[in-house]
């Protein structure tokens, strides 16, 4: 457990709404930019975010005239929009690269012409899941294709910095700047080697973005947080294991720490609630946090009701030689 985090015994924060209803839409009037939100996390973070009621601009690469390098044209920049106009928020999807400069500026400098500031601002860009497999895990440094290796710093690095550096200057108009990097791991978690150099620098540099642009937004009473998902149930390991998210218990079976799994809503959720939170940056400025974490904070819970925790099974069992099952960490 990360000590610069709350501890599983941080009492809930009263008085936040987390899963609006009628008339509960604490950030209705926030604009916010989520860039990496075609699947997963982000197309989660994206809805959450509308469902209280925040303007949102969503980007990525896969739209439906186009898919990405991802290769998954079953989910699209545009559906992710209408998905957040449906949960109570008004969603736009600009299709952006964001490893292109001139596409970074022009989408800010819509968001500048259309809403003239920019309160929260979500960096969960990487796509790089198609290179791991078959070019990084297992591999020592020098065995990954010096090519997929740099690849992976561009999608989890250097897409982090460029969109950072060019919205930065449109966030600090707001009254509270929110800056949220998503990544794979905690700072306690990610002490330990992440398997592969590549691999490593790509999911511990926000970790490290987040603690100094933390820094540097404080002046403007802004904060930024590093957050994390546990073993997430997105679309894309859905479809590894070849089941959906009805029946995604059945792939238990072929791995059995899949029984940890979370839902994207459930990272998404307290994020939310961190956005919705007067005193957020007290609480979590310059630090990271694991989803778990973030529900135990603020109350949310998983789409099944769970709260899992999957940094703390890995932690107990798979390091800790602990016995213990999944059902222990919902």
């Amino acid at each position: 457990m990360n000590q610069d985090t709350p501890t599983q015994h941080t009492p809930p924060i009263q008085g936040i709404a987390v899963q609006s209803t009628a008339g509960d839409a604490p950030l209705t009037g926030r604009i916010a930019l989520v860039a990496g939100a075609t699947r997963g996390a982000g197309r989660a973070l994206a809805v959450e975010l509308g469902r209280l009621g925040a303007t949102v601009y969503v980007t990525g690469r896969t739209t439906r005239a186009r898919a990405s390098e991802v290769g998954r044209p079953t989910e699209t920049i545009e559906e992710t929009g209408e998905l957040v106009s449906a949960a109570g928020g008004t969603g736009i999807a600009v299709p952006t690269d964001h490893l292109d400069e001139d596409q970074v500026r022009a989408l800010v400098g819509r968001i500048e012409r259309e809403q003239g500031r920019l309160d929260i601002l979500v960096n969960d860009l990487w796509g790089g899941e198609h290179l791991l497999v078959g070019s990084v895990f297992g591999k020592k440094s020098w065995e990954t294709p010096l090519a997929d290796g740099l690849r992976i710093l561009e999608l989890g690095v250097r897409s982090h910095v460029v969109t950072a550096a060019l919205a930065l200057p449109l966030l600090v108009r707001s009254d509270a700047p929110l800056h949220i990097e998503v990544t794979d791991g905690t700072a306690a978690s990610n002490r330990r080697y992440r398997e592969n150099l590549f691999y490593d620098l790509a999911k511990n540099a926000p970790i490290r973005i987040a603690f100094g642009l933390g820094e540097e937004l404080a002046e403007y009473g802004g904060m930024a947080v590093a957050v994390t998902p546990g073993f997430l149930r997105s679309e894309q390991m859905l479809a590894y294991f070849g089941v959906s998210e009805e029946n995604w218990r059945d792939a238990v079976a072929r791995e059995p720490a899949f029984a940890i799994a979370e839902s994207p809503h459930y990272l998404a959720r307290g994020v939310a609630a961190l956005a919705a939170d007067p005193d957020r940056s007290a609480r979590w400025n310059k630090k990271s946090a694991s989803s778990a974490e973030l529900a135990r904070a603020y109350g949310v819970r998983d789409v099944d009701g769970s709260q899992p925790d999957g940094w703390a099974y890995f932690e107990d069992t798979r390091y800790g030689g602990k016995d213990g099952s999944a059902d222990e960490y919902r």
